[in-house]
């Protein structure tokens, strides 16, 4: 945990040195309410160019990882830690987000920065970042707002959110481990369908068509294409 706050707290002083303020309006450790609990995202960019939803890591050794892999390696001497892939943490808070403020998906960006002395092992998505944070950010220049539309979102975020207090971190981790638990066990319906472990939705048996795993079936997100959750059985 204070791994995680040296992480948010680099964030947020990069915000302030690199960022022109009335462009980019920060938002630290923001949670909000969810259709199965909470979701805490470290920080959220609300600018004319896009809603910046940015996960830190404060994290050292060798990093190995894809985007299509669960679980992503961090590898120093004396051991290795897995942990989940950062892409797939931060497309959930994503999805939560633009469901929370009823904006279209596509208008959020979502940024993964490396803070602290970690070295990538692996090719990278380019929005995985370990260094050039504020210049990822300012070469997003498509503009999705109005002036008018960013003031609104900010208040949006500020009035929604959950107070910052011992409380609401309680409710979060509780969330947490619900929703980590046996996909099918803590998360089914009644039906036995279970939810998606991306954005939550219900998730709908399906069968596959091609690949090596042709005429088997899956669990799909019930919010295909735009979530791609999947869960076997």
């Amino acid at each position: 945990m204070f791994k995680g706050l040296i992480g948010e707290t680099m964030g947020s002083l990069a915000h302030k040195i690199m960022l022109d303020k009335t462009v980019y309006h920060e938002l630290n450790n923001v949670t909000i309410p969810t259709t199965d609990g909470t979701t805490q995202i470290d920080h959220i960019i609300v600018s004319r160019f896009g809603i910046f939803v940015i996960e830190a890591k404060n994290m050292n050794g060798w990093i190995f990882g894809n985007e299509k892999s669960a679980e992503w390696t961090q590898s120093f001497p004396g051991g290795k830690f897995k942990f989940q892939n950062p892409l797939r943490q931060n497309y959930r808070h994503t999805k939560c987000l633009s469901d929370f403020l009823g904006i279209e998906h596509n208008k959020l960006h979502s940024v993964v920065m490396f803070w602290g002395e970690s070295t990538f092992k692996t090719s990278m998505p380019v929005n995985v970042l370990d260094k050039g944070y504020s210049s990822y950010i300012k070469s997003k220049s498509e503009v999705l707002f109005t002036d008018d539309e960013v003031e609104q979102i900010v208040t949006a975020i500020q009035t929604g959110k959950l107070p910052r207090m011992w409380a609401t971190h309680k409710l979060h981790v509780a969330s947490l481990k619900e929703r980590h638990a046996s996909p099918v066990a803590s998360n089914s319906l009644k039906s036995g369908d279970p939810s998606c472990p991306l954005c939550g939705k219900t998730m709908l048996k399906r069968l596959a068509k091609k690949g090596s795993n042709a005429g088997n079936e899956f669990w799909g997100c019930s919010g295909y294409p735009g979530c791609k959750g999947i869960v076997n059985i």
